[in-house]
């Protein structure tokens, strides 16, 4: 092992032992509470442990490995990202800010800091199995409601049933919470899932702020009929009323800076070449670092939507599945990240977030940190996404530099 690199490589090397946990052959795909997420759970467990880590797995599927301080006890200082993918996605998203997390804490060799160090590899940041998101952070920030595990997925599983049987308990999710008092913050080490820091040829930048988002399923109800002998002035057509939307949202978030507007998802019931779709079904995801200015698009797009149903005799149906603010990364880390960027002879570059991560929850109990790994062509959620070894071992040195300057500096 190249020892300039050596941080890098062994990150590198179990990034690539911890894809073989995947149920695609092309690109990764591991689902929350999968077999799969429950052999990465595993191993990761036993990494956390190697780092001198005690390790366990809490109730909703979180691995976490704890480092006590000079004293048992003291408030921890949070680190980690998820385990969990999207289907058919990149093998860093994620997995990297775990094991960047555990390579910190292993670069330790049993150096005991005025705080403790609790790594996480949280499940089900991703909301891809069932209709909900980052349940492994929102537990650990105490924000979790038990309605919470009643959904179903595509399968008819309910999540409180996947849980149990990845060996989990719904019944005690509330004792996964943290207290503010036992918390000195959350750093996440993530990639960028942007070209800003390639385009721009630096290895990582300092993350300012994460985008507030909203999503939602939206259902569209016409009427069929045959497509030859209904006349275009008479239709009810839910995909083309859908059609009409999905532009519209386009429309409205192209004309403003700072907002963006995506449906990647939609589907149309019975579907045929000659059938006017009676029912279809689709996605709204709008994001903006400026909280007002995403519901005063969301507002905007809701009216649109209504006209559309009326002038189109459809009726559409609106249901919120997730929705977080915007969260402003904690300026103190800020400037420590930045001074340990700089320690290596990087100049120190600040970025926003328009992808959400679990820091963003963890903000509701804790301030949080982000420090952004560039990805070749920005490219994430897909097969090509990737990194250098260089860039991950430049980014473990300014974690390790990080934590030790929060050391240095007596924060508890």
């Amino acid at each position: 092992m190249n020892a300039d690199l050596r941080l890098g490589e062994e990150v590198m090397d179990r990034v690539d032992e911890l894809a073989r946990f995947s149920a695609s052959f092309e690109g990764l795909t591991r689902l929350y509470l999968s077999p799969q997420h429950r052999a990465a759970v595993d191993l990761v467990a036993e990494w956390m442990t190697e780092a001198g880590m005690p390790a366990s797995v809490d109730a909703v599927g979180n691995v976490v490995g704890r480092y006590e301080g000079q004293e048992p006890g003291l408030p921890a200082l949070l680190l980690g990202s998820h385990l969990d993918s999207v289907r058919n996605g990149g093998k860093y998203d994620g997995t990297l800010g775990v094991l960047a997390a555990i390579a910190c804490v292993k670069r330790l060799e049993g150096r005991r800091l005025p705080f403790a160090i609790e790594v996480f590899g949280f499940g089900d940041e991703e909301g891809v199995r069932f209709p909900c998101a980052l349940t492994g952070s929102s537990a650990v920030a105490g924000t979790l409601e038990r309605s919470h595990f009643d959904v179903s997925d595509a399968d008819g599983v309910v999540l409180s049933d996947a849980l149990i049987e990845f060996g989990g308990d719904p019944d005690k999710f509330e004792s996964v919470a943290r207290n503010r008092a036992d918390v000195l913050g959350y750093i996440e080490v993530h990639i960028e899932q942007g070209p800003v820091l390639e385009n721009e040829g630096i290895p990582v930048g300092v993350v300012t702020s994460i985008a507030g988002a909203s999503r939602f399923a939206v259902s569209v109800t016409g009427s069929s009929g045959h497509a030859g002998t209904v006349p275009m002035s008479m239709r009810e057509d839910a995909l083309a009323a859908a059609a009409e939307v999905v532009l519209d949202v386009e429309r409205r978030c192209r004309g403003q800076d700072h907002l963006v507007g995506t449906v990647g998802q939609m589907n149309v019931e019975k579907g045929a070449p000659n059938v006017i779709p009676g029912t279809a079904h689709f996605s709204i995801d709008i994001r903006s670092p400026d909280d007002e200015v995403r519901k005063t698009a969301i507002d905007d797009i809701g009216r649109s939507i209504e006209a559309i149903g009326s002038r189109r005799r459809v009726r559409f149906d609106i249901r919120r599945t997730y929705e977080y603010p915007s969260c402003l990364c904690s300026a103190g880390f800020i400037e420590h990240l930045e001074a340990a960027v700089a320690h290596f002879g990087i100049k120190p570059r600040q970025i926003s977030s328009g992808a959400g991560h679990d820091a963003m929850v963890l903000g509701e109990l804790t301030r949080v940190g982000m420090l952004f790994v560039r990805c070749k062509g920005g490219i994430s959620h897909a097969p090509e996404e990737s990194i250098s070894v260089q860039d991950v071992d430049t980014a473990c040195r300014v974690l390790n530099s990080f934590v030790d300057a929060l050391a240095t500096a007596g924060e508890t």
